[in-house]
Formats: C-alpha cells, sequence, structure tokens
C-alpha cells in the first residue's frame, strides 16, 4: 500500500528550538515615527531588490507593519525609495 508518511507533522523531536519572540521597535520606543520622508529609516524595512521585509522577519507588530507599508509606497510614488532594487548585472 501507499505509505504517505511525507505529510505528516511531527517525528524525531529533536530538532526543536525556540525562538525568541520578536518585539516591534514603533511600539517600545515612541520616539519612533513612521514617515515617508526619510527614506533611510524606511530602507531597513525593504530588501535589496526592492521588496518590502514581512513582519514575520522583521518582528513589527500589524499597526506599524500597515504604516510602513503605506510609507514605503508614498516613499516610492515620489521617487525617494526605488520599485525596484540595484540590477545584479
Amino acid at each position: 500500500m501507499y505509505n504517505n508518511r511525507r505529510n505528516q507533522r511531527g517525528g524525531g523531536g529533536k530538532n526543536k528550538f525556540y525562538q525568541r519572540r520578536k518585539i516591534c521597535r514603533f511600539c517600545v520606543d515612541n520616539d519612533l515615527e513612521i514617515n515617508y520622508k526619510t527614506p533611510k529609516a524606511l530602507r531597513q524595512f525593504i530588501t535589496e531588490r526592492g521588496k518590502i521585509i514581512p513582519r514575520r522577519i522583521t518582528g513589527t507588530c500589524a499597526k506599524h507593519q500597515r504604516q510602513l507599508t503605506v510609507a514605503i509606497k508614498q516613499s516610492r510614488q515620489i521617487a525617494l525609495l526605488p520599485f525596484v532594487g540595484k540590477p545584479m548585472y
């Protein structure tokens, strides 16, 4: 018979590791402001290809991630940030 073990979760259990919960830097420090006019601050949240880094990687909360994406898109529209990163050739 066909044994479908590839789709089963779990197993040995010896490769478990717990990563520390990431905290939102905007919630911790109230002095930090999300503004489309500051491309240096927004550049930390985009890759070298120009993609917006997701919140599960950066650790920002949902509220601030939404504000970040709006600010990055506004900054792209007025050409403070690039839509696409540097060419790789």
